[in-house]
């Protein structure tokens, strides 16, 4: 599908529950979640185009969410949503890198309009450069490619750019299938029995080539690591 993917963080179920029902109404892919933790990770790792984000959250707050956008996801797309009407606040959401700011109680009119606005206001904008080192090459994760210093190049689907970046970004600490299950497919792993992550990893490991996958390490019944501890 290539509907945008909206991120919705928002605690208030009610209010959650409407605008994501609303945006899938109208046609968006969404993502949500409903704290300030939970948000903190998916708004940094997620792939998704705009974030919804309300400002007053149990754990990390709204603001500490666009600060921290600021520093690892510059230009990211963001509406704030919140019951903070006041001047101060309007201006501090849009300082740290809001593109706007709509107060509650709004109605899903207004908020779709918003939504559309800046979605046209920002696909042109560039995309901010996301580039790895791997052993002798680098992997470019928007474009979605492995760039080998022979010159051999590799593209990745989105899935396994996702678990890839989720690895890396773990800087070779142990992430277990359960982890990966909820925090990349988003599926409750309680529930879920699945090979796929298998295939992903023997997928990745063939592309990554002799060198870089041995960075990709199994372990065996517990999970995964990306280690480039040893790399040169």
């Amino acid at each position: 599908m290539n509907e945008p993917v909206i991120l919705v963080i928002e605690d208030d179920p009610a209010v959650r529950r409407g605008v994501v029902d609303v945006l899938a109404y109208a046609g968006y892919q969404t993502l949500e979640a409903a704290d300030g933790h939970a948000g903190m990770e998916m708004a940094l790792q997620a792939n998704y185009r705009l974030l919804l984000l309300d400002l007053v959250l149990p754990g990390p707050s709204g603001f500490d969410i666009l600060q921290a956008l600021k520093r690892k996801r510059r230009g990211q797309a963001v509406i704030i949503l919140s019951a903070r009407g006041e001047e101060n606040d309007r201006v501090r959401g849009l300082i740290n890198g809001a593109d706007d700011y709509v107060v509650k109680p709004f109605s899903m009119k207004e908020l779709l309009a918003r939504v559309d606005a800046v979605l046209r206001r920002t696909c042109e904008r560039v995309a901010p450069r996301d580039e790895r080192p791997l052993a002798e090459g680098l992997v470019d994760f928007n474009q979605r490619l492995l760039v080998f210093d022979d010159g051999r190049r590799e593209e990745l689907s989105e899935r396994e750019a996702e678990l890839l970046r989720y690895l890396m970004d773990a800087a070779g600490r142990l992430v277990t299938r359960e982890e990966i299950l909820q925090h990349v497919w988003h599926l409750n792993p309680s529930r879920t029995e699945t090979r796929t992550i298998d295939m992903h990893i023997m997928h990745l490991r063939g592309k990554l080539g002799a060198n870089a996958q041995a960075n990709l390490v199994t372990v065996r019944g517990k999970g995964y690591r990306f280690d480039q501890s040893n790399n040169p």
